[in-house]
């Protein structure tokens, strides 16, 4: 019994889990997975891009993401545990280092997943709390329970197919992870897309032990829906076009019995009305993480309703990038990304780091062209490089299918050119 259910059995309500959850079968993500460590670290970063979790605000949030660019080691190409550093954190922190690494893991698994589920489309990531922000009151925001993100399945011109996502982790074993997946299950449950139970999801809880490699649990439910479909009267729109803000009533509907419409119960409902907004919403805000990844407050902004926050990105500013001064521009893997670099030091060193989208996808994005970037990543899919060192860059590099790049390396000094090749 989770936490949440001992202090409802006190108060004497219930809450409500997903059911049919199960778990995911080994087929589905086939007979080994190969993470590296800086994927997942990638992963983490852009979850953290429009999560208002960070300690840094706005375009800072994802670089929370370098205090664990020592955390995890890969064991004779054979795992990946915790390195000794990261075991050494004080309690508090551990809660912390379990839940955002847990949600890297959770992406990049959840990712390998869909994709074997689904070859032929794309799979994107948005946090469903800004998702919701954009069409629900601000009284159902205040809601609880909600899934972490969501994940959309998507080929151009096609309707998208949404997964709800619920993740955690801990530093113990096999028990709380089981007491943290059913906790998830409420959170996952608290949406629904399209009909009445039947949206599909994954909860994740990942295990961080002083000892021996990360182990994540996986848990998910199939369901015939998470459509989302245009209608005669909503149709599908261009993700160029602005969003609109939505005004859902709060509340999930269960099905009507007879003449007797049961009263709705506390959550979030995509019914057949709402789909063709929310898949435009989705689209639009998982657009926005990307250029907030790059640094551009400008263009996150103009990605965003005013619900989901984007007066925290428009300062009145492009990014550098997209006007006549490229002052975060490289070359890595052969390839050329614009974007926002970050000095820190790490074990008394200084390091650089860098985030940024393909200089052509930048571009599009820049300028609207939120539908011609979906189309043009969707087929360039398989073409990025899948190294995760460049030897003239000086550190490691992680390219994701979406365009986007996240490099490291001990800070060097610049040449005296505004635009430094990392790879030529």
């Amino acid at each position: 019994m989770a936490k949440d259910d001992k202090k409802r059995a006190e108060k004497g309500t219930s809450l409500r889990r997903k059911s049919g959850l199960e778990a995911l079968p080994r087929a589905e993500l086939g007979q080994s997975v190969e993470l590296a460590p800086w994927h997942v670290l990638h992963d983490l970063a852009q979850a953290l891009s429009l999560s208002r979790q960070g300690a840094g605000r706005g375009l800072a949030e994802h670089w929370g993401s370098l205090k664990y660019s020592q955390a995890l080691d890969a064991v004779a190409d054979s795992y990946i545990q915790l390195s000794a550093e990261a075991k050494g954190i004080a309690r508090d922190y551990k809660r912390l280092q379990s839940r955002e690494l847990g949600q890297g893991f959770a992406l990049a698994l959840a990712r390998q997943a869909l994709l074997r589920r689904y070859p032929d489309r794309f799979v994107s990531f948005v946090s469903a709390d800004v998702v919701i922000r954009a069409g629900w009151s601000k009284g159902s925001v205040g809601y609880a329970y909600r899934p972490d993100f969501f994940a959309e399945v998507w080929k151009p011109g096609e309707p998208s197919r949404v997964f709800p996502i619920a993740t955690t982790g801990n530093h113990g074993g096999p028990k709380p992870s089981y007491s943290q997946l059913a906790a998830c299950s409420a959170h996952v449950e608290a949406m629904h897309i399209g009909a009445w139970n039947e949206t599909p999801c994954l909860v994740f809880s990942t295990e961080f032990p002083s000892e021996g490699p990360v182990t994540v649990h996986v848990l998910h439910a199939r369901g015939e829906d998470g459509w989302l479909y245009g209608s005669p009267e909503h149709p599908l729109r261009m993700v160029n076009s602005p969003a609109e803000k939505g005004n859902i009533v709060p509340g999930i509907q269960p099905p009507t019995r007879g003449d007797r419409v049961p009263q709705s119960e506390p959550g979030f409902h995509v019914q057949s009305e709402d789909s063709a907004w929310f898949q435009h919403v989705v689209a639009r805000t998982a657009t926005a993480g990307t250029t907030a990844f790059a640094g551009d407050g400008a263009t996150t902004a103009r990605y965003l309703t005013t619900d989901q926050g984007s007066r925290r990105y428009d300062a009145g500013v492009a990014h550098a990038a997209s006007g006549s001064v490229q002052d975060a521009t490289y070359r890595l893997l052969g390839i050329p990304f614009v974007g926002t670099d970050h000095v820190f030091r790490l074990n008394n060193k200084r390091v650089e780091a860098f985030s940024g989208v393909a200089a052509d996808l930048f571009a599009l994005l820049s300028a609207g062209k939120a539908e011609e970037y979906r189309s043009e990543i969707y087929a360039r899919r398989g073409t990025w490089p899948g190294q995760t060192w460049d030897p003239n860059w000086g550190g490691p590099v992680s390219i994701q299918e979406d365009g986007t790049v996240l490099a490291m390396r001990l800070l060097r000094l610049r040449k005296s050119t505004s635009t430094e090749d990392a790879s030529t």
